[in-house]
């Protein structure tokens, strides 16, 4: 909102300095501050009103270390990740911008979906919370909404040729964004040279006019990656500090990402897909990490309030979203390792203990306990300790996925 205010002045009444407004990297450190700010002064405020409504958390007896304190802790405080991201963005950010609109709804969508588990939970005391069905075809839902919208809209839009094009000797912005911006359903390969993939060549096979049916694979593509990706942050949050340290890591790198995919002159000078209009993304992601790391400030050991699923499968969403706009979800596994250990490690715990079962009569388990952190508990490991190691493992990938940009 402010931005538009801004604009005002500095379009129409000519006010000095009002012009400032216009760069996204001050609006992006506006956002940082402004979340930093909102989610430590206003997360004791919302943690005491959870409290008093006897919002605590129900600790299921599974003998691990330091479990038994926990009971009672405050829970739902996703709450306050998304109060203190979505402030700075109704504030700073371009809100015509589609990008920025998807990444709202993201928000708000996946918010409520936990909301509701966690409100089963907690007042209607099922442990089970909302039965996974409905979650999962609230996932579908927004994947759905997400992929037609990247799809559909005619100002999602990439450019491909900037590395072969001097856009510094271009004498307008009007001839650098000229024609060449086109609708596409590419996205990029790591470590690959031409290392850009194209969903519609899965339909060759077709004939002509093979393209407008890419939808077909783009949209189910979009949908399974929100899934997974929320669903693997729902499971990361098992102790103090986790989850959402290790997704701010990841959204940081996320970050940079969309600065230089949407910067043109960034994009030309790196040989990356250029894509118009994302680079408004870096308010949201810069609010997004202020909240996160805010958050940390009374979710680290020993924590005061808990995300719950309003935070987690928040997390997630948005981090699948942020991806699939920038063209990165193959990085996915890579970016987000710590969701693809932590998620495949419950899979592969499930599948041996049912395979052994049925052959010997008897389950038998790879992992002391899955998710893996757990197993990690289960061995003696204070939770601080895995906590910390697992935000360096996070670290390494991120700035791996960072080298991307040049490797290949």
């Amino acid at each position: 909102m402010l931005y538009y205010l801004f604009e005002y002045f500095n379009k129409t009444l000519d006010i000095s300095g009002t012009g400032v407004f216009q760069y996204i990297t001050f609006r992006s450190a506006l956002a940082l501050m402004l979340s930093l700010l909102l989610s430590t002064i206003y997360g004791k405020r919302i943690i005491s009103f959870l409290r008093n409504q006897q919002v605590g958390e129900t600790v299921r007896e599974l003998g691990l270390a330091g479990q038994n304190e926990k009971a009672g802790t405050p829970t739902m405080g996703g709450l306050i990740i998304i109060f203190a991201t979505l402030v700075p963005v109704l504030l700073f950010a371009k809100l015509h911008n589609i990008y920025i609109v998807l990444l709202i709804v993201t928000t708000l969508w996946m918010g409520t979906i936990g909301f509701i588990d966690d409100y089963i939970k907690i007042f209607k005391k099922d442990k089970q919370g909302l039965k996974g069905i409905f979650k999962v075809i609230g996932q579908v839902g927004l994947g759905l909404i997400v992929g037609s919208v990247l799809y559909f809209n005619p100002t999602v839009t990439v450019r491909k040729d900037t590395a072969k094009t001097d856009i510094f000797r271009a004498p307008t912005e009007n001839v650098i964004q000229s024609a060449i911006e086109e609708k596409s359903t590419a996205t990029t390969i790591p470590f690959f040279k031409n290392n850009e993939l194209d969903y519609a060549e899965a339909l060759a096979w077709m004939g002509d006019g093979y393209e407008k049916w890419a939808w077909l694979i783009f949209i189910p593509v979009v949908i399974f990656i929100i899934t997974a990706v929320s669903n693997g942050a729902n499971l990361t949050d098992g102790i103090d500090g986790l989850a959402a340290g290790t997704s701010a890591v990841s959204v940081l790198a996320l970050g940079i990402f969309t600065f230089v995919s949407g910067n043109i002159i960034f994009s030309n000078y790196l040989n990356i897909m250029y894509i118009p209009n994302s680079g408004e993304m870096t308010v949201f992601i810069a609010a997004f990490v202020g909240a996160l790391i805010g958050f940390l400030w009374y979710n680290s050991y020993p924590a005061s309030v808990f995300m719950g699923d309003t935070g987690s499968l928040t997390i997630g969403g948005i981090i699948a979203v942020l991806a699939i706009a920038v063209r990165k979800e193959l990085l996915i596994p890579l970016l987000c390792g710590i969701f693809l250990v932590e998620n495949f490690s419950v899979v592969l715990q499930v599948t041996y203990f049912k395979y052994t079962k049925k052959r010997f009569g008897e389950g038998r388990r790879i992992f002391l306990m899955s998710p893996l952190h757990h197993h990690y508990q289960k061995k003696g490991y204070h939770e601080s300790k895995i906590v910390t190691r697992f935000w360096i493992v996070a670290i390494m990938l991120a700035i791996l996925s960072i080298v991307t940009l040049k490797l290949r």
